[in-house]
């Protein structure tokens, strides 16, 4: 695969993974594929924990499920995250940012405009919405055979001085060649984001992992190989338009946005 398609082609898997087992082989690519990332200083302060372990598995996709639940009860999820929500296509074309939500249970959709309101919240409640949303987060989980935790030496990933920041940005590019190399191998991978919202979880998940003091738990991954017919989950999104040149692009200062031209016309 030429290193522009993979690029392009980059996603995430909203949905489930084949419950074969990802070999030795293909983790250790993932891996080989992080260690490549530049780092400060060739600092390398990341570290991961390869996770195939059943029970260990099990008690993440627990408290994933949990979390989601949790996070769509309360009424956090769409506070925190409403900017980005979007229910047209015509608003997508026009923002081509945040995520479309084109499938959604009959039920809910006559009431898609008021998903953010009071009331919204309360019928989502009623209809049992953040029951059913953790339980497809649980699923979805338990059913990935490898997860990935990915961490930081606290040699390096001191908050608040520079050396915090250059490690989260090797760590970010460690992550990105191994979302590049999955593609490459056939496999997916998402984000396991739930738990982060809740400290107690969070710490939870670092105690299960016997995250030792000298390391900090920054972020972890499910990952798996693709199944042929994907089927989507109950509520899903799509996120694939990006915004054009002239939306994030500036030429020489930020008083000149760069124009919308085609790669393909540039000169």
């Amino acid at each position: 695969m030429e290193l522009r398609e993979a690029i392009l082609r980059r996603s995430t898997t909203n949905g489930a993974f084949r419950p074969d087992p990802v070999s030795l082989e293909h983790q250790h690519r993932l891996m080989e594929a992080a260690s490549r990332a530049p780092s400060h200083f060739n600092s390398q302060p990341w570290r991961f924990v390869l996770i195939t372990d059943d029970d260990t598995r099990e008690r993440i996709s627990e408290i994933a499920g949990e979390t989601m639940e949790g996070l769509m009860a309360g009424g956090k999820f769409f506070t925190r995250y409403r900017r980005y929500f979007r229910f047209s296509q015509a608003e997508m074309r026009a923002r081509a940012d945040g995520i479309f939500i084109d499938k959604l249970p009959g039920p809910l959709r006559p009431f898609v405009k008021h998903v953010f309101s009071e009331t919204g919240q309360k019928l989502m409640n009623r209809l049992g919405v953040p029951k059913t949303l953790g339980n497809d987060n649980r699923k979805l989980v338990a059913g990935s055979p490898l997860m990935l935790a990915a961490m930081l030496s606290k040699e390096e990933y001191v908050k608040g001085e520079l050396s915090g920041f250059y490690s989260l940005l090797g760590l970010g590019m460690a992550i990105e060649n191994i979302w590049l190399t999955t593609l490459d191998i056939g496999m997916g991978i998402q984000f396991i984001s739930t738990p982060m919202e809740f400290p107690d979880a969070w710490q939870q998940l670092s105690e299960l992992l016997a995250v030792p003091d000298d390391l900090e738990l920054i972020a972890l991954y499910r990952l798996g190989y693709l199944p042929e017919d994907a089927k989507r989950p109950n509520i899903d999104w799509t996120s694939s338009h990006r915004k054009r040149l002239s939306q994030y692009v500036f030429r020489d200062s930020c008083h000149t946005p760069e124009p919308d031209i085609a790669i393909e016309d540039a000169p």
